[in-house]
């Protein structure tokens, strides 16, 4: 199969007008790849702002996904293809991949019962450069929140989205010009090596690196979810391959809360290729397509070769646990917006937990994209 943009990678500086022109792409409707195993992945409950609640991130959301594209006849709906471990320790520490695989079983192993969650964590003045062999404390080396539950199918789950977003980018390099990884857990928080925010493996990340690694000299990042990629940009943050832009939630109130402010521009080689933009909580719909505007513009100014959308919907005005306004008949706007950039485009499936309206609006965001 013909990669995307079959040219060496080498160092990139900002400004550089040089691209590689990707042509021939195939014009067809949008293709699904639909990870089955994410109900496997099913907490019973989470901790929300310290109380215990019924988990947000929970199959439905994924089933309305799925039943509203299969209702717009969005495309072809497809199973992944299975890929083998390199691609993600491209992107995740062999350490953290290694205990994520077989965190739950071990939990069992000890006594344990049910899902297992983090309870202890390494602030700051204490050390995180050697692995404890104590569980518990692994648990919170490994993760930065009270609210992702460990379940017996969470590394299934993850997993087999991981093998979604390889399969999009296998079909970004057969000729396709979109492609839509619908999987669950999310991935955007997910970092290096910790696990947070619903999210485990760092889709959209994986994605990235495969695609620079089959040849794109660049490519961008796009996370439209209500809270901040924090994990997509603790991956990427001093890299200048791959630029990164967020629209998001102001971390002085709003989850995650200690990364996605306005200053975090990139460090070493990655300065100035990480956007972010925080809005206060509450904002218009018109100040997020500004904000939403002027991300594209930076992406365009990149010039990348292929492009990531964290495509999170909790940006809806009904989210139960987000704040700002966008309706139903807003979301086929964002799509033609991100589809003017003419790139080949892999949308990977993040939050939105209003789950009765979540399909209408991630198909509004996806037909919006395939009709302009």
């Amino acid at each position: 199969m013909a990669p995307l943009c079959a040219i060496p990678a080498r160092a990139i500086k900002a400004g550089d007008e040089s691209c590689c022109y990707v042509s021939d792409r195939q014009n067809s409707a949008m293709k699904t790849i639909y990870n089955a195993a994410h109900a496997q992945h099913r907490a019973g409950h989470e901790f929300f702002r310290g109380e215990k609640v019924p988990a947000f991130e929970k199959p439905e959301r994924a089933d309305w996904v799925l039943a509203a594209a299969q209702k717009a006849n969005l495309g072809e709906i497809l199973a992944p293809v299975a890929h083998d471990d390199a691609a993600i320790l491209r992107v995740h520490s062999k350490a953290y991949v290694d205990f994520l695989r077989g965190a739950h079983a071990e939990y069992l192993s000890l006594g344990g019962s049910g899902d297992a969650f983090p309870a202890t964590w390494p602030i700051r003045g204490m050390r995180s450069d050697v692995e404890p062999k104590n569980f518990a404390a692994r648990m919170g080396l490994y993760s930065f929140d009270a609210g992702s539950p460990l379940t017996a199918g969470t590394w299934a789950a993850t997993r087999a989205g991981a093998d979604c977003a390889l399969t999009a980018v296998d079909l970004l390099n057969a000729g396709e010009q979109g492609t839509f990884v619908l999987t669950r857990p999310p991935g955007h928080h997910a970092g290096r090596d910790f696990f947070g925010g619903y999210c485990f493996l760092n889709h959209a990340a994986i994605a990235a690196q495969a695609l620079r690694d089959s040849g794109c000299a660049r490519v961008a990042i796009l996370d439209v979810d209500y809270h901040h990629g924090n994990g997509t940009q603790d991956i990427f943050y001093t890299r200048n391959d791959i630029f990164f832009a967020s629209i998001h939630g102001d971390p002085l109130t709003e989850y995650p809360f200690y990364l996605g402010h306005a200053d975090e521009e990139g460090a070493g080689l990655g300065a100035g290729f990480n956007l972010n933009l925080p809005l206060a909580a509450g904002s218009p719909v018109d100040e997020w397509f500004a904000a939403l505007d002027r991300a594209l513009s930076r992406i365009a100014a990149f010039k990348p070769d292929a492009l990531v959308v964290s495509l999170g919907v909790d940006t809806f005005e009904g989210d139960p646990i987000s704040h700002f306004k966008l309706k139903t008949s807003d979301y086929p706007g964002m799509g033609q917006r991100i589809a003017r950039l003419k790139l080949p485009t892999l949308f990977a499936m993040e939050g939105g937990y209003a789950v009765a309206e979540i399909g209408d609006n991630v198909v509004g965001v996806l037909s919006g994209y395939e009709a302009a």
